[in-house]
Parts: C-alpha cells; sequence; structure tokens
C-alpha cells in the first residue's frame, strides 16, 4: 500500500500533467472497491466510521478490527463501496485528513477474509435486504424511539437562536452533524444486535440438534440392550 505522502505526491503529478481517468494510478485498483483505512481514532464506532464515508458513496461493508479479548477497536479498518468509483474519491479526500487529532490513511486494498478466520464485519448490504421484510416493524419502533439528545438541542436550537446571529447556519449544520453521528451509533447498535441475536440462534439449533443426536443415540443403545438381555434369558431357558 502507498504511503499518504506517496499518494499525495501521485496526485499533485497527475493534476499537473492532466493526466486522464483511464491512465491514473487509481485505475490499477479496478479489480477492487475495498479500501483499507488506517489512523482511526480509537473511539470511533463503526456508525461513525460509516458517517464519514458514506460523503463519498455507498458502504457495503465494514470490517472494523478490534481486539478479541477486549472488544476494543485497533484503529483500522477495512470498508467495501457499492461503485468501485467512490474507492478514488475516499482515497483522494480523506487520505491524510485529520480526525480527533490522528491523521487518516486511506488506500485501495485487495482485501479478502482468511480461510477459517471467524466473520466479524457488518455486511450492510445484506442486512439491507433482510430489513426490507420488516420496513412496519421497523417504522413503529421508529415512532416509539425518544428524541436523542442531540436531536433536541437541534429543535431548540432552530426555535430559539436569534434569526439575525450571523453564526446560526453555522451552529445548525454543526448541531446536524452531532445528530447524523449520534443517529449513526443508535443505527450501529441495533447492527450489532441483530447480529448477535442471530449467532445466538444458531447456536442455539446447534445445540438443540447435537441434542437430538445423542437422545437418539441413547435409544438406539437401550434397544440394543434389552435385545441382548432378551437372548441371554432365553438361552437360559
Amino acid at each position: 500500500m502507498n504511503s499518504i505522502r506517496a499518494i499525495q505526491s501521485l496526485n499533485k503529478r497527475e493534476l499537473e500533467n492532466g493526466v486522464s481517468t483511464e491512465a491514473s494510478w487509481h485505475a490499477d485498483y479496478r479489480d477492487t472497491a475495498y479500501v483499507y483505512v488506517g489512523g482511526l481514532p480509537f473511539d470511533l464506532s463503526e456508525g461513525d466510521i460509516l458517517t464519514i464515508f458514506s460523503q463519498y458513496g455507498e458502504p457495503t461493508y465494514l470490517n472494523l478490527i478490534r481486539d478479541r479479548e477486549s472488544g476494543k477497536s485497533k484503529g483500522f479498518c477495512f470498508l467495501k463501496y457499492e461503485d468501485q468509483r467512490s474507492t478514488d474519491l475516499a482515497v483522494d479526500n480523506l487520505g491524510g485528513a485529520t480526525i480527533m487529532g490522528r491523521v487518516l490513511k486511506v488506500d485501495h486494498t485487495r482485501y479478502k477474509k482468511k480461510e477459517g478466520e471467524e466473520e466479524t464485519g457488518l455486511d450492510l448490504a445484506a442486512i439491507a435486504e433482510n430489513g426490507n421484510g420488516t420496513g412496519q416493524a421497523e417504522e413503529s419502533e421508529e415512532e416509539r424511539r425518544p428524541l436523542l439528545r442531540e436531536e433536541k438541542e437541534l429543535m431548540a436550537l432552530i426555535r430559539d437562536h436569534d434569526e439575525d446571529d450571523p453564526m446560526k447556519e453555522f451552529l445548525v449544520q454543526e448541531k446536524k452533524e452531532e445528530v447524523a453521528m449520534a443517529l449513526a451509533r443508535v443505527e450501529t447498535k441495533k447492527l450489532r444486535d441483530r447480529k448477535h441475536r442471530h449467532h445466538h440462534r444458531k447456536q442455539d439449533h446447534r445445540r438443540h440438534k447435537s441434542k437430538r443426536h445423542s437422545n437418539s443415540s441413547g435409544s438406539e443403545e437401550d434397544r440394543h440392550k434389552k435385545h441382548r438381555s432378551s437372548r441371554r434369558r432365553s438361552r437360559s431357558r
């Protein structure tokens, strides 16, 4: 992968020379829609990352690498876009950006899960597809959801702040970004809860199947014991 300075240097050279899209260095990665993101602040959640990177396209997969023991972020992730061209925009615009005091490294990558490795990423496309069948339930859940603190603050800001204040537009936009981040965190928690429930359902199914197999084996053994006992009694007669 390229360093931040190397990417910036390549982009500057191509801009100066008027290099076409087809001849750009990005063209070497037309076969992958994944980007590697390093230098992430450790407090960022999956929802925060999606909020940042969805500026340049629709993410369909995200794997934020976490420590197996503590569950804390290791500060890097792999993200896939629906449109491969979005990777060019993310690499050019977010590589070298500073977030919460840390400099992001964003580059193209050919990500592939290792054989036998547990899947820890979020398949956003599959989750969205599965959610289509429960739209009505999700709507009613959304109606019942209490307003977030950030949403209440935004409403109060729009309603009560002095219209003549030239800073109002900036403050409202800033608060909207806070609301977006808060909603993204809520959505991430919902996604994780769904994935957690699905994992437990699979485990319960396996345990139930194993128990049935065990009971079946026990019954078969009992029948064999009875058969052997019956044969012994017949011989003794």
